[in-house]
């Protein structure tokens, strides 16, 4: 082969394998983190102490309450005004910690068995998820009750009036559309497998390109540049993700809470960001600065050219 056709292979290859970092990376954040129950649990239980999805629970379940209950004027603000001040007591609660957590592991359940499970889903509102019946995909929601029926039983004693007769109504929060849940059912298969051959192949085709360089030490520094780029990319996509996923909010979603959620969720996609930075920006500088020690050294060994006397001149 060629000089030629080796670089220019090599350069192909390269950019083929720093192109696939960043997403092998994505798509091992989907699978080994999101879709893993233990880590999906680890990475949403501190959320119960952050103020904007406790308020946001508290309002969703103190409104939730609310629409079921008939009461004259008068009592209607003081009602509302109760019942959201226990909301929000209840949700600095370990029993609300362990709500949550209760919640958050049913709603990942039901979305795990409607992405995996096409036409068998089993999600069942009382346990906190629902993915409908039957073959048609619906919305996968994160069912409030058992919240509420605390917050009731915390009315009661406080002594609300009415406050036993609350129905506690299934109060759900949409955790995946039923347009987002068939995107991923259409996709999950091939995240499964992209897991874990994007990275290895990412790391097959810098090898190859580095091996099939004609100058290898250049091949190392634009791997290492290649690299830092692709983690760049790969940051500005979670941005972008985040401005996104808060633009399309519904009206009645907290936009601090979805936030929280957020960047709860992809602090791990941020922090390999981060490492995609240093790793290729350490390696291009490395190969680089060996490189430029290298020509020195040479050229110090090299002896000096030997001075030529000009011939002299005639004299006129």
């Amino acid at each position: 082969m060629s000089h030629r056709a080796r670089g220019t292979l090599s350069a192909a290859l390269t950019v083929l394998a720093c192109l696939l970092a960043p997403v092998g990376a994505l798509a091992a954040w989907a699978t080994y983190e999101i879709a893993d129950r233990t880590r999906y649990e680890a990475v949403m239980a501190p959320l119960a102490a952050d103020p904007a999805v406790r308020e946001a629970l508290a309002d969703a379940v103190a409104t939730g309450i609310l629409r079921e209950v008939r009461v004259g004027p008068p009592l209607r603000r003081p009602l509302r005004d109760f019942t959201h001040d226990a909301a929000r007591s209840f949700t600095r609660t370990e029993a609300f910690r362990t709500a949550w957590h209760l919640a958050n592991r049913a709603a990942h359940d039901a979305v795990l068995t409607a992405v995996r499970e096409e036409g068998a889903y089993g999600g069942s509102r009382g346990a906190g998820g629902d993915t409908g019946g039957g073959g048609e995909a619906r919305a996968v929601t994160l069912d409030l009750a058992p919240v509420g029926e605390r917050v009731k039983r915390q009315l009661v004693r406080d002594h609300v009036p009415f406050a036993h007769r609350i129905p506690v109504a299934h109060t759900e929060v949409e955790v995946l559309s039923a347009t987002e849940l068939t995107q991923l059912r259409k996709g999950y298969r091939v995240l499964e497998i992209a897991a874990f051959w994007l990275p290895v192949g990412a790391l097959a085709l810098a090898a190859g390109g580095i091996l099939l360089a004609t100058q290898r030490r250049r091949a190392v520094c634009a791997t290492g540049l290649g690299t830092a780029l692709g983690g760049a990319l790969l940051g500005v996509a979670v941005a972008l993700g985040r401005h996104l996923t808060l633009a399309d909010l519904p009206p009645d979603v907290s936009p601090a809470a979805a936030g929280a959620v957020y960047d709860a969720l992809t602090a791990t996609l941020r922090t390999v960001t981060w490492w995609l930075l240093a790793l290729g920006a350490t390696v291009a500088a490395t190969a680089w600065l060996t490189g430029h020690l290298a020509r020195l050294r040479r050229a110090s060994a090299t002896p000096p050219p030997t001075p030529t006397e000009e011939p002299t001149r005639a004299r006129a």
